[in-house]
């Protein structure tokens, strides 16, 4: 089943009516920045940082003595 056109376009339209023209493109490039962030999270490409090495750095990313 899936969605209509009918029923795409009333979607549209009712997002339309509560964001306003203006917000929509800001909307979806903030989405669209959400997904590929969430993607690259997913992929584990091993540049994460275990807790040990987290808890050796102090907030400006230098090592604590």
């Amino acid at each position: 089943m899936g969605i209509g056109l009918t029923e795409g376009v009333l979607i549209a339209v009712i997002v339309l009516f509560f964001f306003g023209g203006k917000k929509i493109p800001q909307l979806g490039r903030t989405l669209g920045e959400s997904m590929k962030g969430f993607k690259e999270g997913m992929k584990g490409d091993g540049k994460e940082l275990s807790n040990k090495e987290i808890d050796d750095k102090d907030i400006n990313g230098t090592k604590k003595s």
